[in-house]
């Protein structure tokens, strides 16, 4: 099977759409502790999360998962890899700043 997307495309997904934005997109519920987003995780459903903008991950602390963009499409709305990159293509400019 041949690769739909390059590795540089899949890394400025990973990059540069922002997990708040995709959060926000995705319209996980939110809640704001201390200046800090928590999101509810979409695996375990606690709220025992954070961001990190400097890595662009979202962390769940109780279930131990890292998510990515990609990864929080994929675990959210139960789609495979390519369902989730091409949903992250779609909305790119509600993702990226």
């Amino acid at each position: 099977m041949a690769n739909l997307y390059s590795g540089n495309f899949l890394r400025m997904l990973r990059n540069e759409c922002v997990i708040d934005c995709v959060i926000s997109l995705l319209r996980l519920e939110t809640r704001y502790t201390n200046k800090i987003i928590r999101f509810q995780c979409p695996l375990c459903h606690r709220f025992h999360t954070a961001t990190n903008p400097k890595t662009n991950l979202g962390r769940c602390f109780d279930c131990k998962t890292n998510f990515n963009p990609i990864d929080l499409v994929i675990a959210t709305t139960k789609s495979s890899f390519v369902e989730a990159v091409d949903f992250l293509k779609k909305h790119i400019n509600e993702t990226t700043k």
